[in-house]
């Protein structure tokens, strides 16, 4: 932040130096001045953790609202509390060592532990890749828009994003991206929720036992807390180069983006719940459905505007997924990296970000593909890896020998040690069932 102050006022300076009048900063009013300055920090945080809410997660919380009403509310307070915590710590990481994730678990804990954790996470990042094409032929296919045709151009149009472009200018676009994710609280207001029972919904928790309520549980979960959030956010605190000295502007940040995308989601429960639950419309079979379904009981713009949502949520996760994986892979090896970077300058960068949105395209064109399971299953195979990164993310967070005095605080150890272990017994929980399941 101290720098990109800096430089504005340098630019200042040489305006007035060339005879050309700016508006001062100063002359602004003061919740102006306060939503510029906050403006001017928004990147990384709020883009993981918007990204989250991608073609997948929307379908989870679309399923969960339809399924169990506002009976999952509760949940997502518990979990934006845990995804600030690792958030955070991910950020703190990349300003504090100006490494990725992957480079530091390499170089703390050997090659064979970066490729176990680089697989786990490779194996998610390929599935979501492929749900958020599927996502943006499902989006415009409500338009009327063939997805023969939707994919592939929208694939091209992310492709050149990331290849042609610099990251500053990636960085403003996926910022723009988040502003559909705006559609959803419209619409769940469009829907007519009950609103005191979506107060007492998120402080009076409702369990079920069921195998299906846990596995929406889970992979509701995984879509929040989502391994591909932690390593693109730390990574593009690196690339962006955010330092220790503007680590309390990135820590702002990250805590606004998080909410902001748990806020998001909550919506997304309630306007299905709104609806569908009271309707008795509990299942749902295609993501086009999810929408479409909306316009008996809360008229066609509600519609309209979850499928704009959806669109956003699928390019934005579109464009993310690839670049975390490049991410990854190239801080595993060695290899150059960066946005800004062309193919000559980080082959192995670019190659493979080329490689999984042409993965995503192809296999998003598929005939009868099934939507919703293949979303929702990518969720829980997302929730039952995440326990690998978050411990990796913990014990070098609490590292005194890496971090100094960044390392994680008392607070923060027993948040993410109660993260990891709530989300690893409800991944070992879900195996243990369908696995009963099977052999029954």
């Amino acid at each position: 932040m101290a720098g990109r102050v800096a430089a504005a006022r340098g630019l200042a300076a040489r305006a007035a130096a060339g005879g050309v009048r700016l508006r001062p900063y100063r002359r602004l009013s003061h919740p102006t001045r306060r939503l510029v300055a906050f403006a001017g920090i928004l990147g990384p945080g709020l883009i993981a953790a918007t990204a989250g809410n991608d073609a997948g997660g929307i379908a989870t919380y679309s399923s969960v609202g339809a399924r169990y009403g506002f009976d999952l509310l509760w949940m997502m307070v518990v979990i934006t509390v845990s995804l600030i915590v690792v958030q955070e710590m991910a950020a703190r990481m990349g300003a504090v060592t100006g490494k990725g994730l992957a480079e530091l678990i390499r170089e703390q804990y050997g090659v064979r532990w970066s490729l176990f954790a680089t697989t786990s996470v490779l194996i998610a990042n390929v599935g979501i890749c492929i749900s958020e094409f599927v996502g943006i032929g499902a989006a415009l296919g409500l338009a009327g828009i063939p997805r023969e045709l939707s994919v592939p151009v929208a694939a091209v149009g992310v492709w050149l994003l990331l290849m042609r472009g610099s990251y500053k200018a990636a960085e403003r676009i996926f910022v723009l991206m988040t502003i559909p994710f705006f559609a959803y609280p419209i619409a769940a207001i469009l829907a007519r929720p009950d609103w005191s029972q979506v107060g007492s919904a998120v402080v009076d928790p409702k369990i079920h036992t069921s195998h299906a309520y846990l596995f929406l549980f889970i992979a509701t979960a995984g879509t929040t807390i989502t391994p591909f959030m932690q390593l693109y956010v730390q990574s593009a605190v690196v690339e962006r180069g955010v330092g220790p000295d503007e680590l309390n502007e990135e820590r702002t940040e990250v805590v606004a983006g998080s909410i902001f995308a748990n806020v998001v989601a909550s919506f997304v429960i309630i306007a299905t719940g709104a609806t569908l639950y009271v309707n008795h419309e509990r299942h749902i079979s295609t993501a086009a459905e999810a929408a479409k379904a909306l316009e008996p009981f809360a008229g066609r713009y509600a519609e309209a505007l979850f499928g704009v949502g959806l669109l956003g949520a699928s390019l934005l996760a579109a464009a993310i997924l690839p670049v975390t994986a490049a991410y990854v892979i190239a801080e595993t090896f060695g290899f150059e990296k960066g946005i800004s970077h062309r193919f000559r300058e980080a082959p192995v960068f670019t190659g493979t970000i080329t490689i999984l949105i042409a993965i995503g395209t192809v296999v998003a064109l598929i005939p009868g593909i099934p939507v919703i399971p293949l979303l929702i299953g990518v969720q829980v195979v997302n929730g039952a890896l995440l326990p690998i990164l978050l411990v990796f993310i913990w014990r070098l967070a609490s590292n005194t020998e890496l971090m100094g005095g960044y390392r994680n605080g008392r607070t923060f150890n027993v948040i993410a040690f109660l993260t990891v272990a709530a989300t690893s017994a409800l991944s070992c929980l879900l195996l243990v069932i369908t696995l009963s399941g099977l052999v029954g």
